[in-house]
């Protein structure tokens, strides 16, 4: 079955594709279809979009284990469909099944989150190389409007959207190069940073550098400067990744020295 394009995409005359489709690459005979419990499919899809927003805005941390029982009691659902969602969000890499612990959110190591940004940058520059002459005044309309409503989620301090709205940004710039499938990579590597740089733009303040930086990039882009546009994108990318691994680096050594004060405390207590 060709690969539809992400619902979040903006494409023109796009078409939103079937619940099916986005819960396994299966091939199902058409025969077939009638037999399959379509209620029990778009269960699983909106369990799969419950548990990933609760990972992406942290309320799932990095590390933590998953209980299906538990996430089940939490969503109003069975453990059928929360094992089905876990194994959905594996293939996405936010969840991974350990062999003694179960389905935990997935942990990027530094080194990784640095890799990922690299990919983003050379993945997205090719994209948006080949969207720029395939630009319409539509498109430019469209980006304005996206950057618009980021920059009231950011001031009105709604953190939770602020990931889907970054994306609609990007994608709406990158849409006109009709790569569908290049698109739904870039669409998978947008989702592993979003949680870690929602974090860090609300706790560092840096939507200031991201308002100016995403505003050139799109300005640049409607007078067809390729050039300019490219290497403002790819130093918007790369220096976002930077930024992202120094605060988390802080972080997570600051979270170590607290772990192990505690377990000092905790001694001492026993003593």
């Amino acid at each position: 079955m060709p690969a539809r394009q992400s619902d979040s995409t903006p494409r023109r005359a796009a078409r939103p594709a079937p619940a099916a489709a986005d819960m396994t690459g299966a091939t199902v005979p058409v025969d077939e279809l009638t037999l399959l419990p379509v209620q029990r499919q778009t269960l699983t899809s909106m369990t799969v979009d419950a548990i990933r927003e609760r990972i992406l805005r942290g309320r799932y941390p990095e590390g933590k284990p998953l209980r299906q029982d538990k996430i089940g009691v939490e969503l109003g659902v069975s453990r059928i469909p929360v094992r089905e969602a876990l194994r959905q969000l594996e293939a996405e890499g936010l969840v991974t099944f350990n062999p003694h612990r179960g389905a935990v959110v997935s942990v990027l190591s530094l080194k990784q989150i640095g890799e990922l940004y690299e990919l983003r940058a050379d993945i997205e520059c090719d994209l948006l190389r080949r969207a720029i002459p395939n630009m319409a005044q539509e498109d430019h309309t469209r980006a304005q409007e996206v950057l618009d409503s980021y920059e009231q989620a950011f001031r009105s301090g709604q953190v939770a959207v602020w990931g889907a709205l970054n994306w609609k940004f990007h994608s709406t710039l990158y849409a006109p190069a009709d790569r569908a499938l290049t698109m739904s990579i870039v669409h998978r590597l947008h989702h592993h940073s979003d949680r870690y740089s929602r974090m860090q733009l609300a706790l560092t303040h840096g939507e200031s550098r991201a308002r100016s930086e995403h505003r050139a990039i799109a300005a640049a882009a409607k007078k067809k400067d390729i050039s300019k546009a490219v290497r403002l994108l790819r130093e918007h990318i790369l220096g976002a990744g930077r930024a992202l691994v120094t605060f988390l680096e802080t972080e997570r050594v600051q979270q170590a020295n607290e772990s192990r004060a505690a377990g000092r405390r905790g001694g001492k207590g026993e003593e």
